[in-house]
């Protein structure tokens, strides 16, 4: 009976520390994917701020051959409304970037957390597991008490 008690302790503590290493595999797993999809949104960022610069320039250019076209010198009010509107292109490209960086950082949060996570399950994994053998090795009914005697009482059970 008693093999069968330790075969069970040994069971309860290599399953408890297994379930802290699956955890932690999790978290890390999860932690990648969160770095995948931050690497992803920069790559879409870059790609949408490259077409708003594309759609920049050609906007600047037929401004520029409708000034021409009217018969309009370029300066003046013309020059100040196209330098007006690449400033506002500008932000635009910056509001892009900065919108992609704020979702990056919150993924590489996240990334942090997840990792955070599966050291902190492992970790309790390792008080559940000493819990576990301790209370698979410790028998309350064998235990010393204060009080009582240690030794079983003597057959006739009286004291002479």
């Amino acid at each position: 009976m008693c093999t069968l008690a330790l075969i069970g302790t040994a069971l309860s503590v290599g399953g408890a520390l297994a379930e802290g290493q699956q955890s932690k595999q999790m978290a890390d797993y999860q932690a990648k994917a969160y770095e995948q999809q931050a690497r992803a949104d920069a790559q879409s960022s870059a790609f949408e701020q490259g077409q708003e610069r594309h759609k920049q320039d050609l906007l600047q250019a037929q401004a520029r051959a409708q000034a021409g076209a009217s018969g309009v010198a370029i300066s003046g009010s013309p020059t100040e409304v196209m330098a007006a509107n690449a400033r506002q292109g500008q932000l635009d490209l910056k509001a892009i970037q900065y919108g992609s960086q704020l979702r990056q950082n919150g993924l590489a949060t996240q990334a942090a957390i997840a990792r955070f996570s599966g050291r902190q399950a492992v970790g309790a994994s390792i008080f559940k597991a000493g819990s576990n053998l301790v209370s698979g090795i410790y028998d309350p009914a064998k235990a010393v008490t204060f009080g009582r005697s240690a030794f079983p009482p003597a057959p006739g059970g009286g004291l002479y």
